[in-house]
């Protein structure tokens, strides 16, 4: 299903809460990428151009997420490894809540961030390793 979106992996999906950040992805949802025509007589080895991602948002916060359009494209590019997506594009809509609520992941408590928290030590970027240590407890949480 997601490939007839346009996705070739569910990154985007799964972790829209971590790309765009919790109050953004509240009243957003990505719906799919749209990949632009390849030219004829490109070659088959060069880059893809980037892609158009079309984002479900709910009444006039698509203003706000409209003024947030650049942060956001660095984040879902640098969240994916590559230019993937070259511009978004906003459908205005509600938002399907029973997907989201399911794609929850859980509260972490203090004692798991705790035990996550040594294995982040050495990494001197600050946001990096708080994404780091919350990774860590989540594989604690779940026990993977």
């Amino acid at each position: 299903m997601l490939a007839r979106q346009g996705f070739g992996q569910s990154d985007v999906i799964l972790n829209w809460d971590d790309i765009a950040g919790e109050r953004l992805a509240a009243n957003s949802q990505p719906i799919k990428l749209q990949w632009p025509p390849r030219p004829p007589g490109r070659h088959p080895d060069a880059p893809p151009q980037p892609a158009t991602l079309v984002i479900r948002v709910e009444g006039a916060f698509a203003i706000e997420l409209q003024h947030m359009a650049d942060v956001l494209i660095d984040r879902i590019n640098a969240h994916l490894g590559w230019r993937c997506v070259g511009r978004l594009q906003f459908k205005q809509g509600p938002i399907d809540r029973l997907a989201r609520a399911k794609g929850k992941r859980g509260i972490l408590s203090e004692t798991q961030l705790a035990a996550a928290a040594p294995f982040a030590e050495g990494v001197t970027d600050e946001r990096l390793r708080a994404a780091l240590t919350k990774l860590g407890a989540h594989v604690i949480k779940t026990g993977a």
